[in-house]
C-alpha cells in the first residue's frame, strides 16, 4: 500500500474536532477493475471530458486498499460510484456493485442507470434489491436526462424516494445535455426525486443552487469544489457564499476518490476555508447524509 503519510492523522484531528463520528462520504467511485482502469487510462490520456487538464490519480491502489483508506480516514459509509457510457452496460454494473456491496457492508449499495429498453426493470429489480443510491452521469453518458426511455425509471426512484447523484453540470467539459435545463425538465415531472447533483453543478453553481432552492429534495455535493483545483478550472461567485450558507442543510460532502488530483484532506480544507462555521460543516460532512440514509 503506497504511504499517504499523515493525511489519516490530519483527517481524523479534522471530524473529531467537529465532534463527528467521522465522515460520510456520498461521492466515492468503486466499479469492476477493468471498468476503473479505462477511467484511469482516459484521465491519464487528457480525454475531452477532463477539460483538458493534468488530473494525476491520488490513490491508484488496488481495490480493498482503497477501501481501507477510506477507513483510515473514518469515512463510516461511501458509495461506488459507477456508470455506463452505452446501451447494455448498466444490468451489468449494478450486479457487480450488488455484490460489492454485500461484501463492503460500509459501502453504500450503488446502482445507475441508461436510457434504454428495459431501463425500468432493472431499475425495479436494483431497488428491490436493496440499492440505497444511484449514480447517473450525463456527460459521460451523453444522454438527456429528460429522455423518453427515463421517464419510468425516474418515477421509480422518485415514489421509492432512492436518492440519485447526478453528473449534470457542465464542469470540466460540456455536454451536449449538460447544464441545468435538461435536469430542469426532469424535476418539473418529478419534484420529490431526490438528486444529489454532483459537484455543486459545477460550474453552473447559482442556476443548481436555484433549483434546490425551489425543490425540497434536491442536494447538492462538494464533489471538488471549492478546491484548489476545481478554483482553477469554474471559481465558485464568492456572491453565491449566502446561498450556500443557508442551503446548509441539503449539501453533502463527497470527494471523487480516487479520482482526484490531490489528496482528500484538500476537500475538507477547501470546505473549511469558506468560513460556513462548524455547524455548517457538521452538517455537511456527516449529519446530512447520515440523515438521508438512516445512518
Amino acid at each position: 500500500m503506497n504511504d499517504h503519510g499523515d493525511e489519516p492523522d490530519d483527517i481524523r484531528r479534522f471530524w473529531g474536532r467537529l465532534g463527528l463520528p467521522g465522515l460520510v462520504d456520498v461521492h466515492t467511485h468503486f466499479m469492476p477493475e477493468r471498468v476503473l482502469n479505462k477511467v484511469w487510462e482516459y484521465f491519464d490520456a487528457l480525454g475531452p471530458l477532463t477539460g483538458g487538464l493534468e488530473w494525476p490519480i491520488t490513490y491508484r491502489e488496488a481495490e480493498a486498499e482503497r477501501a481501507e483508506i477510506l477507513r483510515g480516514f473514518g469515512v463510516r459509509a461511501f458509495t461506488a460510484m459507477l456508470y455506463p457510457h452505452k446501451p447494455g452496460m448498466a444490468r451489468w454494473l449494478n450486479g457487480w456493485a450488488a455484490d460489492f456491496a454485500r461484501r463492503t457492508p460500509d459501502c453504500l449499495h450503488t446502482a445507475t442507470l441508461f436510457p434504454e429498453p428495459g431501463v425500468e426493470a432493472y431499475v425495479r429489480e436494483a431497488v428491490a434489491a436493496g440499492a440505497r443510491v444511484f449514480k447517473a452521469h450525463v456527460q459521460v453518458g451523453a444522454y438527456d436526462p429528460a429522455d423518453e426511455l427515463l421517464r419510468p425509471a425516474w418515477g421509480v426512484l422518485a415514489e421509492a424516494g432512492v436518492p440519485v447523484v447526478i453528473h449534470c453540470g457542465s464542469g470540466p467539459a460540456p455536454g451536449k445535455h449538460t447544464g441545468p435545463g435538461p435536469i430542469a425538465r426532469v424535476l418539473a415531472e418529478h419534484p420529490r426525486l431526490r438528486l444529489i447533483v454532483a459537484h455543486m453543478g459545477m460550474p453552473e453553481y447559482e442556476e443548481f443552487l436555484g433549483l434546490a432552492e425551489r425543490y425540497g429534495e434536491v442536494r447538492l455535493d462538494t464533489t471538488m469544489a471549492f478546491t484548489d483545483f476545481a478554483e482553477r478550472l469554474a471559481p465558485f461567485p464568492r456572491r453565491a457564499l449566502p446561498r450556500l450558507a443557508d442551503a446548509g442543510d441539503r449539501i453533502l460532502l463527497g470527494s471523487d476518490f480516487p479520482n482526484i488530483p490531490y489528496p482528500y484532506v484538500d476537500q475538507l480544507r477547501a470546505l473549511e476555508r469558506l468560513g460556513l462555521g462548524d455547524a455548517w460543516l457538521r452538517a455537511v460532512c456527516h449529519d446530512n447524509a447520515a440523515k438521508l440514509f438512516g445512518l
